[in-house]
């Protein structure tokens, strides 16, 4: 295990291309075999130059047709990311490489200002932090999601985030302006209000505790904050919903959702060899219950299935959020956003004054 990463291992997926890694003899090799790496793995970055910014989905399970994803790959480390086999199209590992190889696109407001301006363009929300967070920690460095909040609130354009760091209170000027408006609403991610699982499941995200505050300043400013279990783990988090809805409750959230876990591709084996070196005890119990969940495989990709799961586990936890939304008042739906503001932005790009 690599101390402060999320994965095990870092295999090489195959899917795509037939590639393996071969150790060549170098010492560092060997310093995989022990649970301390000798040297610490470090972080690098690619800067990426894509020709569009936004993507569009048909999906009709999700409340959003669109989205931006300013970064590939995710620091935060959260083994069960379901992101990660998109590591897998570049050649890179979905595992160690997704938390330590990633991709940056400076690019973003630009393109995203350019496609706004587009005569056929329509507007809806767009969502952003659906793939990889986008307050994940080389956000202080890039500042791409506040360049793209900025083109939102000058283009008056609704925009959902979704985030398990407290980076986004930094943004809170723009948030606020937004949400005046009605064109923001935040859903922070609480997995667990645990902090010794949650070193070992999201080891670089921040804090529950931190994570509970900034909803606390969030709504404090006027902001639509909405909490997210997910995903909720069988035998390792489930017995939590009840503390994480009450403690969002405290803090000024309005809204709540819950996710079983899902295992798409690589995360399985992945999340498999996770829970052999942290919950020995109850590994085989845990794979149970999510093949259960999931017609007796470890995932199910099928629309209005891999957001719910099925059978008796599944539905326990339907009513469980229920009876929650209802005891504490709990909206359901997220994106209630103006759309009939929106000013398209100066294709000469010039920016407006009057903000």
């Amino acid at each position: 295990m690599v101390k402060g990463r999320g994965t095990v291992s870092n295999g090489i997926s195959g899917r795509f291309d037939d590639i393996k890694r071969d150790v060549d003899g170098d010492w560092r090799d060997k310093s995989a075999e022990i649970d301390e790496p000798t040297c610490k793995i470090r972080t690098d970055v690619t800067i990426e130059a894509p020709k569009t910014i936004i993507t569009f989905n048909k999906s009709p399970d999700i409340p959003f047709d669109r989205s931006i994803n300013a970064y590939r790959g995710c620091e935060h480390g959260c083994v069960y990311c379901f992101a990660r086999p998109s590591h897998a199209y570049h050649n890179l590992s979905p595992g160690l490489d997704f938390e330590t190889k990633l991709f940056a696109k400076p690019s973003a407001a630009e393109l995203l200002k350019h496609e706004l301006a587009a005569s056929n363009y329509t507007v809806r929300p767009i969502a952003i932090g659906t793939n990889t967070d986008p307050y994940q920690p080389i956000e202080k460095r890039y500042q791409i999601t506040r360049s793209i909040l900025e083109i939102m609130l000058e283009t008056r354009h609704p925009i959902g985030i979704t985030t398990k760091s407290d980076r986004i209170l930094h943004d809170i000027d723009l948030l606020t302006n937004l949400a005046a408006l009605r064109l923001t609403s935040v859903a922070l991610s609480i997995t667990t209000l645990d902090n010794a699982i949650a070193r070992t499941l999201e080891p670089r995200a921040a804090s529950p505790k931190k994570r509970l505050e900034a909803i606390r300043l969030l709504s404090a400013a006027g902001i639509s904050c909405y909490v997210n279990i997910a995903p909720v783990i069988p035998a390792i988090t489930d017995h939590e919903l009840e503390h994480i809805a009450a403690a969002a409750a405290e803090a000024g959230a309005t809204g709540l959702a819950a996710i079983p876990i899902r295992l798409p591709w690589e995360v399985a084996p992945l999340f498999e060899e996770w829970l052999a070196a942290h919950f020995p005890d109850r590994a085989a119990k845990v794979m149970t219950i999510i093949r259960s969940l999931r017609g007796g495989k470890r995932n199910d990709p099928r629309f209005f299935h891999r957001r719910r799961g099925q059978g008796p586990w599944a539905d326990l936890l339907k009513n469980r959020m229920e009876r929650l939304r209802s005891k504490y008042g709990f909206e359901k739906n997220r994106y209630n956003l103006r759309t009939d503001i929106f000013i398209p932005p100066d294709p000469h790009g010039q920016m407006r004054l009057d903000l």
